[in-house]
């Protein structure tokens, strides 16, 4: 009889044993297909999943999630083929319009010297107003075609404090022409940051011209020590969908007509290129925006 609870025992704990090891290699196959998964996401390669255990199951999970990675694979290599091919004709375009655009604005300067009777001088000055919009435009999109290529940013020690001023002083006359008056509050000592100068004041500079297209009267300007900025304003004509798309690129509320909408895309593409954050918030008719690097 002892013999017997002894054999039922052993086998208790063969079975047990034999359990808690395919336990042991379920959860070793999973981690191996976790650790896979994620690493062929954010590698552009044509190696799959591959686990080293044979059980049935865990295989055909593998295999069926490497169906989806090579679909997933293709529909990536079709973007990026599509987005490099927007960028190049986003270049094209805009080198192919500024030529006449130059040409069109000498005629205009040399039609500005001729006697003309009022009601063409007022024809003339629309054409003039159109074509320096024009311009504007043209040139938006040839920034675009250069920060969206694969330059390298160049990294340098920089008081972010100080390129807030500077670019919030480049914007001085357009705040007096809107009798916007800002409200700006700034750290007394300086905040260093490792960015590339020329994306930092680019930032600055397409955020707050953002803000004064869109202002309906007022901007505040808040930087604090850890090199976090929220700049606000009131922008009545928005809601929170449209704020929602703000950072899409090509997207432009109907209020503003003259733009490409690519100001706060690329805001938003050098910002992370350097790490750093930006989102936007619309509460009580007021939008703020928030960056922090």
């Amino acid at each position: 009889m002892e013999h017997l609870l002894l054999i039922i025992i052993g086998i208790l704990l063969l079975i047990i044993f034999a359990l808690f090891a395919k336990v042991y290699f379920l959860r070793k196959a999973a981690q191996e297909i976790m650790e896979a998964f994620r690493d062929r996401l954010t590698a552009d390669t044509n190696i799959l999943i591959d686990i080293s255990t044979r059980d049935p199951y865990m295989r055909a999970l593998a295999e069926d999630i490497n169906v989806q990675l090579r679909l997933l694979r293709k529909e990536r290599h079709r973007y990026q083929q599509g987005d490099l091919e927007l960028k190049e004709a986003v270049t094209n375009i805009s080198h192919d319009l500024r030529t006449p655009l130059t040409a069109i604005s000498g005629y205009l300067d040399l039609l500005e010297r001729e006697e003309k009777s009022e009601t063409v001088q007022r024809y003339l000055s629309q054409i003039q107003n159109r074509t320096e919009a024009l311009k504007s435009l043209t040139e938006e999109l040839f920034r675009y075609s250069v920060v969206t290529s694969s330059q390298e940013l160049k990294a340098e020690r920089i008081d972010i404090v100080r390129a807030l001023e500077e670019s919030l002083l480049s914007f001085y006359a357009i705040m007096q022409e809107k009798d916007i008056r800002p409200e700006i509050v700034l750290p007394e000592e300086a905040v260093y940051r490792v960015l590339d100068a020329g994306a930092v004041n680019r930032i600055f500079s397409n955020i707050i011209s953002n803000a004064l297209k869109y202002s309906d009267g007022d901007l505040n300007v808040v930087m604090d020590t850890t090199g976090r900025v929220t700049f606000t304003n009131t922008a009545q004509n928005l809601n929170a969908v449209t704020v929602g798309r703000l950072f899409d690129r090509f997207y432009t509320v109907e209020a503003s007509r003259n733009s490409t909408g690519l100001g706060l895309s690329i805001a938003k593409m050098l910002i992370e290129r350097m790490g750093g954050n930006i989102s936007a918030q619309y509460e009580n008719e007021r939008l703020s925006i928030t960056i922090t690097f």
